[in-house]
């Protein structure tokens, strides 16, 4: 069988997402398989260059994955012609000027979300790289959680009948840093630095709906500072500027309403970090990663309001789990391994620079409905 090595520059692998999710349980993994299978039976090998500031950091995380380059020098890896795809994992505001210098260059490029911090920066680098004609991704991993493709197939087959609302609770306790190390970089909370919980995470509830439950039409959004001050990763107090938690409600295509919490100051008391319970006139279902659990219209209880008398009925009894029909591969890996078919085969992949920008255009959205107080429409983008 024939083998083609594609040459990828992984710029931001050292952070905790780049390393766990996309180095070794992505490219990494997808070496150990073998490669990616093309139509035509060809093996593609993806061969990482590891790039970041830190040289001691980057040779010990390429002895420990088995990868044998590194380099902390990213103009000569974006120069080099042995490269065909750069791949950012790094500070969100940083990543613009990133992928343009790597347009630039002539690189298709794959990258975590948010691509920017803005709509006009992000439907920019769409342009550029449909100007450069390269080929283009966006991580939208939610997608393939074997909780929301067990959604997905419930919704295929007709069980929720006519959906009515989508509701969505995630998120958990970032220690403040003083007491306990916080779980999340410090730049997450300053404002100037590219953080805040509507730019992270709206950008994912956006790809979320527009797939599974109809197009965003239009969104009420309040977001909130639950926390003023945090530590940094040098024990330094520093005020908190950036909003921590966001409380937002859709009106999608079709007529179904979305209401989703994310908060960075809740602690869990549900089965998952995140849980997305769908209603409908047949049937509900309550999915976290992994797990679903549906209760048909024939399943439903009739229970009975009695404030004065304890509750003794087991409603999580009433739910019957989804089964697992086949083997779900880590999502991460699976939108990798499209990614590398479309730059090798032109395989189709619509999960671009573009569909990254509606994510940012409801972000924008999100933050004037905060500011104005009021329900602001999303127009349907325009590239």
């Amino acid at each position: 069988m024939a083998e083609k090595r594609l040459g990828i520059v992984m710029h931001g692998v050292t952070g905790r997402m780049g390393m766990n999710q996309h180095l070794a349980r992505s490219i990494v993994a997808i070496r150990e398989q073998g490669g990616v299978r093309l139509s035509d039976g060809t093996r593609v090998m993806p061969d990482p260059l590891l790039v970041g500031r830190n040289d001691e950091k980057l040779q010990r995380l390429a002895a420990e994955h088995g990868v044998d380059r590194w380099t902390t020098d990213l103009d000569a890896a974006l120069a080099s012609r042995d490269h065909a795809v750069f791949f950012d994992a790094a500070s969100t505001k940083l990543r613009p000027s990133l992928l343009r210098k790597a347009i630039g260059a002539g690189k298709h490029v794959y990258c975590e979300k948010p691509v920017a911090t803005s709509l006009a920066e992000a439907l920019s680098l769409y342009r550029a790289a449909k100007k450069a004609k390269v080929r283009h991704g966006v991580v939208q991993d939610k997608l393939w959680l074997p909780g929301l493709l067990k959604i997905k197939a419930l919704r295929d087959s007709g069980f929720f009948g006519r959906i009515l609302s989508v509701r969505g609770e995630f998120g958990y306790w970032v220690f403040e840093g003083d007491q306990q190390p916080a779980q999340r970089p410090s730049w997450n909370y300053r404002k100037k630095d590219g953080g805040g919980i509507i730019l992270d995470m709206l950008c994912h509830w956006r790809y979320v709906m527009d797939n599974l439950f109809g197009e965003v039409k239009s969104v009420s959004c309040l977001g909130a500072t639950h926390i003023p001050e945090r530590w940094d990763e040098n024990g330094r107090r520093y005020r908190a500027t950036a909003d921590d938690a966001a409380y937002a409600t859709f009106r999608l295509a079709g007529g179904a309403i979305a209401h989703f919490n994310s908060s960075w100051c809740v602690r869990v008391r549900r089965d998952d970090l995140v849980a997305f319970q769908v209603d409908g006139t047949k049937g509900s279902a309550v999915a976290g990663l992994t797990r679903c659990f549906a209760q048909s219209l024939s399943d439903t209880p009739r229970p009975v309001w009695n404030p004065d008398v304890r509750q003794v009925h087991d409603f999580s009894a009433d739910w019957r789990e989804v089964p697992d029909e086949s083997v779900h591969d880590n999502a991460f890996k699976v939108e990798w391994e499209l990614f590398i078919r479309h730059v090798c085969e032109g395989a189709p992949f619509k999960w671009n620079l573009l569909e990254a920008a509606k994510g940012l255009q409801l972000v924008d959205c999100a933050l004037k409905s905060w500011r104005a107080r009021r329900w602001i429409d999303v127009p349907r983008l325009k590239a």
